[in-house]
């Protein structure tokens, strides 16, 4: 069944590319609600975006959502993650400016937030996304696919020419606690040269070597190193669950993103939903709870440096 919080939770931070401060409260919804955001900044007009890939618009290193008079959010793709990952499918967020908070550049903050504010089983079905054919997109050398599947699979490889990064490959079901046990605390990351270029162009005002992992060559910059030595595409898998969480459902599918991004796994959601033989919609009502993301997710799941 779609499960909602049993009360609010509040976070505060900064924003991880604009640097400003930030409010943001995740309040329970009815059942069916989806996910919401809500500018609580803005006074005149339609304040609430919807956490949808139709909603989603160009950004550059982030996913950016907007409404139709132009009231956007962005940088949502870890707390899309961590509500998927914990299965809560019914959430209103209110935000008092334009950028979720970075925290630890992580999902597990949230993940802890969720599960402290408690988490409850609501009256209606979830309806899941079913992959009946494998799409494909590309862009130069990355590739983003889905393929049919009886439970969401993310398999993600990366190939990076810093050392201490190369190429990493990994693949997961993501059934159940898995995103918490396994992604939910791998922290975004960036190569040193790339600070430097993202805030000559106003972007990454606010990080931090303690918000993200940054690489220069063989070397790791951020205090206290890894989280896992194949942290980087952890943290690539989890931006693709937070990516696909936009599709208003869980899926049911394989997800293989080969050095894909926000953008391109936005136009993979764009070519699913435009091929009507390619998915259907699916009331999950006697599927075994152990094909879906976050069921039965409990603090336990936790990994040890949330």
């Amino acid at each position: 069944m779609q499960n909602t919080l049993i009360r609010s939770v509040t976070f505060t931070g900064v924003g991880l590319h604009s640097g400003a401060p930030v409010t943001m409260t995740v309040h329970p919804a009815a059942e069916d609600h989806g996910i919401c955001f809500r500018r609580t900044d803005v006074v005149t007009g339609d304040a609430q975006v919807p956490a949808q890939w139709d909603a989603v618009v160009p950004s550059r290193l982030c996913t950016l959502v907007a409404n139709a008079a132009g009231v956007s959010v962005s940088t949502i793709e870890h707390i899309m993650a961590a509500l998927a990952g914990s299965a809560i499918h019914n959430a209103l967020i209110d935000i008092d400016g334009p950028e979720v908070p970075i925290l630890d550049g992580s999902a597990a903050p949230f993940v802890s937030g969720f599960l402290d504010a408690g988490i409850v089983a609501q009256g209606a079905p979830v309806r899941a996304i079913r992959v009946l054919k494998a799409i494909e997109v590309r862009e130069g050398e990355a590739v983003a696919r889905l393929e049919p599947s009886d439970m969401l699979e993310i398999a993600f490889q990366i190939d990076f020419a810093e050392a201490a990064i190369g190429r990493q490959d990994k693949v997961l079901n993501m059934a159940n606690g898995a995103f918490v046990r396994e992604l939910s605390d791998s922290r975004t990351f960036c190569r040193n040269a790339e600070v430097v270029a993202m805030r000559e162009r106003g972007l990454a005002l606010g990080g931090t070597l303690e918000n993200a992992v940054v690489f220069e060559g063989d070397k790791v910059l951020s205090p206290g190193g890894l989280r896992y030595a194949d942290e980087p595409v952890r943290h690539k898998m989890l931006d693709a669950l937070g990516d696909l969480a936009l599709a208003g459902g869980p899926i049911l599918g394989r997800y293989t993103g080969i050095r894909a991004g926000h953008a391109l796994t936005n136009r993979l959601l764009r070519a699913l939903f435009a091929d009507p033989s390619a998915w259907r919609a699916q009331d999950c009502v006697g599927l075994a709870s152990g094909k879906l993301p976050g069921v039965g997710v409990h603090r336990g799941d936790l990994p040890l440096s949330a």
